[in-house]
């Protein structure tokens, strides 16, 4: 006589009850109960040295856990690190579809990560500021002796651990609240990284561009505070001519 495993189903507004497992998932998607499933809310996390490119070290989810091909966006990270110079933004943030790519550049390395859309901008340059701060204290001095791609692949092991901290809930929260001043991101330029690879456009240019911006600004806020001033001595000087007239006349009088 042959057995039947048992499974029991909750239905959200019903009893609990014991039926096969054929029957708990048809009815459980019939009625959209779905398998709750953890999304890794920081994909992939390379680090590169600006002078050329070298990629030093690298970490990613494996396709199947992510549910992504994650080898179009590394073949993206490592353009971007070709296009880097010593003139690109220290903290840049680039869109890429629903993801978004983030890094920093510190002492001639470039830290990036790529994340999902919605994961706290505040976060990801918290975990690249930690990230940078270990690599630097092992590695910073090697850095422009080796020749090797990946040489220090071993630094893995620190970022998975740094990126499980970041991804648990608990732990985020706790982040948060530490690091709630931590960064003005709203400040930190964000690009689109198809206009940085297809068209070619250097991130150095961006840059010189977000400098004219600002010094256009500028010189605006000064010109508009010296047509004020004008403005304000020529009011004053009509004022006093007239009433200079004015005795005059009356003086003559």
């Amino acid at each position: 006589m042959s057995h039947v495993t048992q499974k029991r189903c909750h239905i959200p507004g019903t009893l609990t009850f014991a039926a096969a497992p054929e029957l708990v998932r048809s009815v459980c998607l019939s009625l959209g109960v779905k398998k709750k499933t953890k999304r890794e809310m920081i994909l992939m996390t390379m680090i590169a040295r600006v002078a050329d490119g070298l990629p030093l070290a690298a970490s990613m989810q494996e396709n199947e856990q992510s549910g992504r091909n994650l080898q179009e966006y590394q073949n993206q990270a490592k353009q971007l690190f070709r296009k880097l110079t010593e003139h690109s933004p220290t903290r840049c943030t680039l869109e890429t579809g629903l993801l978004m790519f983030h890094y920093l550049i510190d002492r001639g390395v470039c830290y990036l990560v790529l994340c999902e859309g919605n994961y706290s901008k505040k976060m990801a340059y918290a975990f690249l500021d930690d990230l940078q701060a270990e690599f630097s204290e092992l590695y910073i001095k090697k850095v422009a002796t080796v020749s090797r791609p990946y040489v220090f692949i071993e630094f893995d092991t620190y970022i998975q651990k740094l990126k499980k901290s970041y991804s648990d809930s608990w732990s985020r929260r706790k982040l948060g609240s530490i690091n709630s001043e931590l960064h003005d991101v709203q400040r930190i330029m964000v690009t689109n990284i198809e206009e940085v690879l297809q068209r070619g456009e250097a991130l150095s240019a961006l840059n010189t561009k977000a400098s004219n911006l600002s010094s256009l600004s500028k010189k605006y806020q000064h010109d508009a505070k010296e047509l004020n001033s004008r403005s304000r001595f020529t009011k004053v000087a009509a004022t006093g001519i007239c009433l200079f007239m004015v005795m005059l006349y009356f003086w003559w009088l």
